[in-house]
């Protein structure tokens, strides 16, 4: 949930390149839900008190203790289109010790962002091989 729904859809359609699928507006203004497209990632969003729904955006808890992963075939294209748009990048676009190529960007509203490029299959054995290095 976001404290201004539209304002976030258009952030991540310009620095996500997402997709927006479905918007219902709220009777009193405001968007009560919406649904948005990723890659193949679907995710539903709303303004925070539209309609007296029981959310609370990030700003009103002084931050987040979630964070969306959600894979996508450019990572490093990805991180500077939303650079660019007004993301803040929290972890440049790494190899990652478990095989995929990962950042981490914060939007405007407050959320983070795991964005993944998966290069390379591990086994079980060869990830726990690699963890203690991470």
């Amino acid at each position: 949930m976001v404290d201004d729904a539209a304002a976030a859809i258009d952030f991540y359609r310009r620095a996500f390149g997402a997709r927006e699928d479905v918007r219902i507006d709220a009777p009193g203004g405001g968007v009560l839900h919406a649904e948005i497209s990723i890659g193949a990632s679907v995710l539903m969003l709303g303004d925070a008190g539209a309609d007296g729904a029981p959310f609370t955006a990030p700003a009103a808890l002084g931050g987040t203790s979630v964070a969306l992963h959600v894979y996508v075939p450019d990572v490093d294209a990805l991180a500077e289109r939303a650079a660019a748009a007004g993301a803040e990048v929290l972890q440049p676009p790494t190899d990652m010790f478990h095989g995929d190529r990962t950042v981490v960007l914060k939007d405007p509203s407050g959320h983070l962002w795991i964005f993944l490029t998966h290069l390379e299959d591990l086994t079980p054995e060869e990830l726990h091989r690699r963890l203690p290095a991470a």
